[in-house]
């Protein structure tokens, strides 16, 4: 019981973490609760999509490569997934409202993906052995929760792009879809090249390690811009909240000025 324990917190607290983190940055307009819990359990039920994609795809072409097992069996049919659930789950939610709001429902969708294949992948590895399992848990709280949390700030970042610059939605969601796909897939296949190539493998870790920083500068860069966004955004609603007041004192002014009598004081 003590070890199913010690391994269930070893899952599921680096999810924890990187949810509270991304939470206390929405500065302007807290999401409520229940449509956070709505995307993290969304992001649980992209797990079963993305297995039917990926059943779909190898009925198609079948392939043993790291590259095919990197893009079209990770990066390519998880994002498309977790891209999915958003538009069926988020999208329309009248709470996404605000340019930082894509970043937080992303990444509580990716990290509820992260979060069931966490645990599946840790107690897999301590059906093996606990030292296994302990390891493969320490491993993915430093690079596989954080990755999935990084792939949802990117597409988080253009799906609100999407989402109010109408002019350019359709590029938008796909570049959103895109690069997260393409993040994910280079990522996956960086680690898995470095484990099974045993020279040049030492070198392409050091360059994954490198592309991870520049991962998450990049992430940073687009929370940091998405945040500016919204306190312009709120700066404006308040501005045009503010002009609206005037106007319609401005329309009682002139109201109550027409209803007076100003010759009620002459004298015939």
């Amino acid at each position: 019981m003590l070890i199913t324990t010690l391994l269930l917190v070893l899952s599921v607290l680096p999810v924890v973490i990187l949810m509270i983190y991304i939470y206390r940055q929405d500065k302007y307009q807290k999401e409520p609760i229940k449509s956070l819990i709505k995307a993290f359990i969304g992001g649980m039920l992209a797990i079963p999509m993305d297995l039917l994609i990926v059943s779909l795809i190898n009925k198609l072409w079948v392939g043993n490569t790291v590259f095919y097992m990197a893009f079209w069996e990770a990066g390519i049919p998880e994002e498309l997934s977790k891209f999915i659930i958003f538009m069926a789950l988020i999208w329309w939610d009248k709470n996404f409202d605000e340019y930082f709001d894509g970043i937080v429902y992303a990444t509580f969708i990716g990290l509820g993906f992260a979060c069931v294949e966490n645990v599946m992948y840790v107690f897999d590895a301590a059906s093996e052995s606990l030292g296994s399992g302990l390891s493969t848990g320490v491993v993915r709280a430093i690079l596989s929760v954080p990755g999935h949390f990084l792939f949802g700030v990117v597409m988080g970042y253009f799906l609100s792009l999407a989402k109010f610059k109408k002019e350019k939605r359709f590029g938008h969601l796909i570049s959103g879809l895109l690069l997260a796909m393409l993040a994910h897939s280079l990522f996956d296949w960086m680690l898995m090249i470095a484990s099974v190539l045993p020279i040049i493998g030492f070198v392409i870790y050091f360059v994954f390690l490198w592309a991870d920083i520049k991962l998450w500068k990049l992430g940073l860069k687009y929370i940091n811009k998405q945040q500016e966004n919204s306190r312009l955004q709120a700066q404006e609603a308040v501005l045009n909240d503010l002009d609206y007041q005037i106007g319609e004192a401005d329309k009682n002014y002139d109201s109550e000025y027409k209803q007076i009598n100003w010759n009620a004081g002459d004298r015939h």
